[in-house]
Order: C-alpha cells, then structure tokens, then sequence
C-alpha cells in the first residue's frame, strides 16, 4: 500500500532523536564557564526548539546572567560540539518507521532549527544519514522555523506542492512554520512542546508513538 504522503520532512530533536542530555550538558558547561549556578536537564528541555542562540539567551536571563548570548554564543557553540554525541537516543520506532517509509518508496528530510554543522553528524552518528534526501538546519538558508522558508525550500527540491508534504515535528515552532508554508502536520506528544496545546492545535494528527505515523488513512493526504 502506498503511503498518503510522497515527502515527509522531520523535526529532529524532540522528534527523531531525545538529546536533551547533551543539549543540557552543553548550557551547564557555559554556565559554569561563566561562573553561575548549572540548571536541572528538566528546564532546558523546555527551552529547546528555537535554536541555540534563544536557548542560550533563555538560560542567561534564567540564572539572572548580564551576558547576552551574542557575546557568548561563540563559546557555547565549542560547548555544544564537545556534547553533541555524548548520549543521544533515538525514540523507540525510530529506525523502524524510516526504513518502511523509504521501502514505500516515501523520499524524507531532516528540517531543525539545530546549527546546520551538528545535523549530518548527528545523523550519522545514530545511523540513519542514509533515510534522508535533504537535510535543512540552522544557517542553511537565511530564515529558521517558524518560517515557512526551509519547509518552502525542500518542498521545491523534491519537486512538490507543500500540501503533499507532510511535516512532523513536536513545538509550536514545527505546527507554526508548517502552517504558514501550506503543509500538513503530524505533532508527536513525547518530545518537547515548549507549553504548546498539541492536541487543541489543529494538526491533522497528534501521536504518541513514532510507528503511528505508517497508519494515517489515505484521506490524510
């Protein structure tokens, strides 16, 4: 059976991949750089999603920091490096659900705000580079989501309408940019929603395991 969907493009952390560990470790490795106070993995998991210059901004104003993240945001980015493959884990289905969507014949993208340096790494790190036919991170194209831009840009790279893209992701940044770029949206319910009303957002499904995403009916489409 085919899929509904030729294209699929994915939020990546949150979605594919749970690295709020590292993403963790990298902000308390600024922050005692710094000389201030580390905060718990649970609070900068809620910050993630509008990439690491707003993350970074976020814990600075939190610890109650006068840097601003321009000025730091050059170390940090050593940090974030240094804690990119400390211990990322790819949610449960993961693997599984790529390999039958790319058997379906289904071409995928990776689409984050995550800095474009750390997403090929990542993924290969984790072993699935090989899923995807695009890959669209911080600093590949002049806007980040909420934008409808990067979504724009694969869609017209695979040769397709947005509507027959299909994004899935986990925030409000996912839902807002998919949404401005005409594109249907599937929101996953376990990665990290920033306070987002997911079910009450008008996505055309909200699922709490990845492999849900083989079994939307052909009238998604």
């Amino acid at each position: 059976m085919s899929y509904p969907f030729p294209a699929v493009l994915f939020d990546l952390d949150g979605t594919l991949v749970d690295s709020a560990s590292d993403i963790s470790a990298a902000v308390n490795r600024m922050l005692a750089e710094e000389g201030l106070a580390e905060v718990e993995e649970s609070l900068v998991r809620s910050w993630i999603g509008d990439g690491s210059g707003m993350l970074l901004e976020t814990a600075l104003q939190h610890v109650g920091s006068p840097r601003t993240a321009e000025e730091l945001l050059p170390r940090f980015m050593k940090h974030y490096g240094d804690c990119l493959l400390l211990s990322p884990q790819l949610y449960p289905g993961v693997r599984e659900t790529l390999d039958v969507l790319g058997e379906k014949g289904v071409t995928m993208a990776v689409c984050t705000n995550k800095p474009e340096p750390f997403v090929t790494p990542l993924l290969e790190a984790l072993e699935i580079d090989s899923a995807f036919s695009g890959v669209v991170g911080a600093g590949t194209l002049p806007e980040r989501k909420p934008h409808p831009q990067p979504l724009l840009h694969l869609a017209e790279q695979f040769q397709l309408e947005p509507a027959r893209c299909l994004m899935v992701g986990d925030s409000p940044t996912d839902f807002h940019a998919a949404r401005a770029a005409g594109m249907p949206v599937v929101l996953v319910s376990y990665g990290y929603p920033r306070g987002f009303d997911l079910h009450g957002a008008g996505a055309l499904a909200v699922i709490d395991r990845f492999d849900e995403l083989l079994h939307l009916p052909a009238s998604a489409a």
